[in-house]
């Protein structure tokens, strides 16, 4: 049973039926999430071509293509940015409230996406500077959404559907990496035919035409308007009552806010909130000795297998193309001219998008209030270690041009257990059993760790999956394991994130108060 110590505004939160204003939060901040993937991900559509305007070398038989530094800075920037973000703004939401600082987080994104994409120089090097610094601010800003979005969403869920609408909240990333491969194939599809460019190997010179600079910087600076749309209806959320009641331990504005928001009549209880708080159960610090004891080892949790799951899971959205291409499934750079091979890698990346990704987010948003977090996550990381392995053992077999299919159809799962796994219950647990005056901080701490993974993947598999051969090493290409070694490599990540996920507590069905120990009575008080 409940306790009695749980205010009437949080327990009216808990047994809310499903309402209109739960599907708004959702869209509101969801909306947040379209953006945040879009941005990321579609950096990883324009690199290549990135490369062949910037970096062609005059009389090369070879496409341009950006040196591995580069790449490395212009895909990872993003993420340092995100991880600083999710640090600075998950420790704000605790301090200023989580509304407040919301708005802040979405307007530097939206400057920050249209500035990418107006970067300027008349050297490579200068484009690409300019690129990567305002990528990072961009980063900075989509790292706020995080602990923000998932701690809005938890503290206004009822607890019978919580982790659905979390994750519903999270899903829409699916459909930001998917809007960003759609839109990618149309900029591509309206300036091939309008500016029709020969192959590589026709003409090496005229392959990339100098309207393709164009191309990259359109699909840049659209991140943009999905976070615009949503500005005025975030400012217009109230604070969620859990931080009002129990971090700026006002018990009148949070009744009176739920009240308009649930439509029903709820007492303040101000009163009995002084009682609750002067508890020491409720006063004990983050960085204190009660913190660690009660939370140290879910913590460990959280970040661990944040961590382990986004080496793996950035590696593959990052680097797909690469692999594609390894594989044959992406035709050879010279075979295209530059606007056709944005094609070829967005239609690649929007395929993978519609059939396993964003299936796999909704699938866990149906069944995770079902079977629970703990279940879905330790499906998730089994089965992508079974199928990298099945990837990389074989990798010769399937390079073969009659398996490529094959290839395909199973990376493609590892993309769905990710989804209907890790990649949803990471995001969604953190913001659930953390006391609420911890709670971003805490969910930013996990995601930053998640994002540490991510730089690890960025970085480290751009060089681990580098071609053995040593004739690239006078290229100025770094040494490698290859391709095949690094799936096996991630694999084995994948596994560690199965034993780390038995550190994550299950909190299905539970209350907020529940799980983080907030409706606890002192020691020798009987529980209601």
């Amino acid at each position: 049973m409940e306790s009695s110590t749980n205010l009437q505004v949080l327990n009216a939160l808990d047994g809310a039926k499903t309402q209109w204003y739960h599907f708004t939060a959702i869209v509101i901040a969801g909306m947040g999430f379209f953006t945040d993937a879009y941005d990321l991900f579609c950096i990883s559509l324009v690199t290549k071509l990135l490369g062949r305007i910037y970096y062609h070398i005059d009389g090369s038989l070879k496409p341009g293509s950006l040196p591995p530094q580069v790449s490395a800075a212009v895909n990872g920037v993003a993420l340092v940015g995100t991880l600083a973000g999710q640090l600075f703004f998950g420790w704000l939401g605790d301090k200023l409230g989580r509304k407040k600082v919301y708005g802040i987080t979405l307007i530097l994104m939206c400057v920050c996406s249209i500035a990418s994409g107006l970067s300027f120089g008349s050297e490579p090097k200068g484009v690409m500077t300019t690129l990567c610094f305002f990528r990072f601010w961009l980063g900075f800003g989509i790292g706020g959404d995080y602990p923000l979005s998932a701690t809005i969403m938890s503290e206004y869920s009822n607890k019978k559907t919580r982790g659905g609408f979390i994750a519903a909240v999270f899903a829409m990333q699916g459909f930001g990496i998917l809007g960003g491969g759609v839109f990618a194939i149309l900029i591509a599809a309206i300036f091939d035919s309008k500016f029709r460019a020969p192959s590589y190997e026709v003409d090496p010179i005229k392959s990339t035409v100098p309207e393709a600079d164009y191309v990259w910087r359109i699909v840049l600076m659209v991140g943009a308007i999905p976070a615009l749309l949503t500005y005025y209806w975030r400012m217009k959320m109230p604070e969620t009552a859990r931080f009002t009641a129990l971090v700026a331990k006002d018990a009148k504005k949070a009744a009176s806010d739920m009240s308009k928001v649930l439509q029903v009549d709820i007492e303040s209880e101000q009163e009995k909130l002084d009682e609750v708080l002067v508890n020491p159960k409720h006063t004990f610090g983050i960085l204190s000795n009660e913190f660690f004891k009660r939370h140290g080892l879910h913590l460990l949790g959280t970040t661990s297998t944040w961590f382990l799951l986004d080496i793996a899971f950035y590696s593959q959205n990052l680097f797909q193309k690469d692999i594609f291409t390894a594989i044959g499934w992406i035709p050879p750079a010279k075979t295209m001219n530059a606007i056709q091979e944005v094609y070829k890698i967005a239609r690649a990346q929007t395929l993978i998008a519609l059939c396993s990704t964003v299936p796999g987010y909704w699938f866990t948003v149906f069944l995770i209030d079902r079977i629970g977090r703990f279940t879905i996550q330790l499906i998730g990381f089994i089965m992508m270690t079974i199928f990298m392995f099945i990837l990389a053992f074989p990798y010769n077999y399937w390079t073969q041009p009659e398996h490529n299919l094959g290839f395909v159809a199973i990376y493609s799962l590892t993309f769905f257990f990710a989804n209907f796994g890790p990649n949803a219950t990471t995001f969604v647990v953190p913001a659930e059993i953390f006391p609420a005056r911890f709670r971003s901080t805490c969910h930013g701490i996990s995601a930053a760790s998640g994002k540490l993974g991510a730089i690890v993947g960025a970085f480290g598999f751009l060089y681990l999956a580098q071609n053995k051969d040593p004739a690239k090493a006078d290229a100025g290409y770094p040494p490698g394991i290859g391709v095949k070694n690094s799936l096996i490599c991630l694999g084995v990540i994948n596994f560690l994130g199965t034993l780390c996920t038995f550190l994550v507590p299950e909190s299905k069905g539970k209350s907020l108060e529940e799980m983080s120990g907030e409706q606890e009575k002192e020691a020798g008080e009987t529980q209601a």
